[in-house]
């Protein structure tokens, strides 16, 4: 097999702003919306794998990464209209849409505002509305980008990874690797809290039952910023929504990366029963 071709980072206006994209390979589009705190760079390894059967679109949100923060508030609903106007710029008429953590938010506002541009949705680590154990996480874990530490911003996030891989010898060289990708200039770490407080507002739990495209929710046991009851939720209030649950070692809100070579061919195969045409 060929590996996918990956197409040169550009930028696009979208709106009021210019978003940074990166895509590999062709076929059926596949748009991966981010999470907090991540840029485009995350998806480098994974993407060009779902590439081998699609056009897979990533990109960096509004004041992340490569993309400009422009005016106006940061919330799930205004992520989702940029990625309407992104799938609209590129000539994207109808998409899967893989969204992750924050990016989960936004494609279930995505496939309400504009049903006719999701052909099928991958909620990965999602919830619906913010409970009060999410409520006392997020807090924790917005305030040192609200107070510029970035020490122990980064340190904090170590929540997002198992117990197993914190104390391995890997993790160290996984942060290695990670580090450039993060937010780094003053204006990326503000906009980092303002992601935060988009996520404390989501709540969706009353309309997503209007949800139509075909979704897989994928959720993890040891997910400690969207615990899996709340995967539960989306998948039992989503009509005909697909639950698959992680359990285990590496179950984390990193399962992607964790546990990549179950993760992968999760989504693929998923993607194949569902065709656009």
């Amino acid at each position: 097999m060929t590996t996918p071709t990956t197409h040169p980072q550009r930028t696009v206006q979208v709106g009021d702003i210019s978003v940074a994209v990166q895509e590999y390979g062709e076929g059926e589009p596949l748009l991966i919306v981010n999470g907090t705190t991540q840029s485009l760079g995350f998806w480098a390894e994974s993407a060009p794998v779902l590439a081998g059967r699609h056009r897979v679109v990533t990109y960096d949100l509004r004041g992340m990464g490569g993309s400009e923060r422009g005016s106006g508030e940061i919330s799930v609903a205004s992520l989702a209209a940029d990625a309407r106007g992104l799938l609209e710029v590129l000539d994207i008429e109808r998409a899967h849409v893989l969204g992750y953590s924050l990016g989960s938010a936004i494609a279930q506002e995505l496939a309400l505002a504009a049903p006719e541009r999701v052909a099928s949705l991958v909620l990965y680590c999602t919830w619906a509305r913010t409970d009060g154990f999410q409520r006392a996480v997020i807090t924790g874990l917005a305030h040192p980008w609200r107070t510029g530490d970035m020490e122990a911003a980064l340190g904090a996030l170590g929540i997002a990874f198992s117990p197993q891989l914190l104390d391995s010898p890997e993790f160290g060289e996984l942060v290695e690797q990670l580090l450039p990708l993060f937010p780094s200039t003053e204006q990326q770490i503000r906009t980092t809290a303002e992601q935060w407080d988009a996520d404390l507002a989501h709540d969706t739990l009353d309309r997503i039952g209007g949800i139509t495209a075909p979704t897989l929710v994928i959720a993890g046991e040891q997910d400690l910023l969207t615990p899996p009851w709340h995967g539960r939720q989306v998948a039992d209030t989503i009509p005909g929504a697909k639950l698959h649950l992680f359990t285990g070692p590496g179950s984390s809100h990193a399962l992607g990366v964790e546990r990549a070579e179950e993760f992968l061919p999760l989504v693929q195969d998923f993607l194949a029963e569902h065709p656009l045409t």
